[in-house]
């Protein structure tokens, strides 16, 4: 399975192996930026071997399980990362993101999110997405909230990332919400 989405100049697609090299360049620009609440980051940076097989793995849940990892293109550089994870039960996904510093607050999060949610909405069996980040994360409750999506509580959770609190704001949109608030 592969997704290719153009929104405006940016360009939501599945991550290549051809692109390690620059997935792994923007990651490790970005170490401080990612580091407080991304406890991946904190294994990072991988070489370029581990980062290729990485990709091929990505690409192989997509088929198998059905979990997306994409990549944010604009400029034909690397600015960011997002996903879509079966990880919360049947009838969910779970939308992850993650932008260069350089293109923070420019959109780019909030676009990909909303593609991505359109994509979800799009696959049968699909009846809610849900948005987590720890309390803290001031930036990515931005993207939910922008979106409409509802805030549905929090969760307890370890931390795992220097900045987190513990506390995972959870945020859900249905399929009835999404489409009363974007019809086509």
């Amino acid at each position: 399975m592969s997704i290719e989405i153009a929104r405006g100049p940016l360009l939501i697609r599945s991550w290549q192996v051809a692109d390690a090299e620059a997935l792994s360049h923007a990651i490790e620009q970005n170490l401080e930026h990612l580091r407080p609440f991304l406890a991946w980051a904190l294994d990072e940076p991988k070489p370029i071997g581990e980062r290729r097989a990485m990709i091929a793995a990505w690409n192989e849940q997509a088929t198998a399980c059905g979990d997306e990892t994409v990549g944010l293109f604009f400029g034909g550089g690397v600015v960011g990362g997002a996903a879509l994870h079966q990880r919360i039960g049947p009838g969910g996904l779970e939308i992850g993101y993650w932008v260069h510093r350089a293109y923070a607050r420019r959109g780019f999060a909030t676009s990909a999110a909303r593609a991505l949610t359109d994509h979800a909405f799009a696959t049968p069996g699909v009846d809610r997405v849900e948005i987590k980040h720890d309390a803290a994360n001031v930036a990515s409750a931005g993207v939910p909230a922008r979106l409409g999506f509802r805030r549905v509580g929090g969760e307890p959770r370890e931390p795992k990332a220097p900045a987190e609190t513990g506390v995972h704001v959870v945020w859900w949109v249905t399929r009835e919400e999404w489409a009363a608030a974007n019809p086509t």
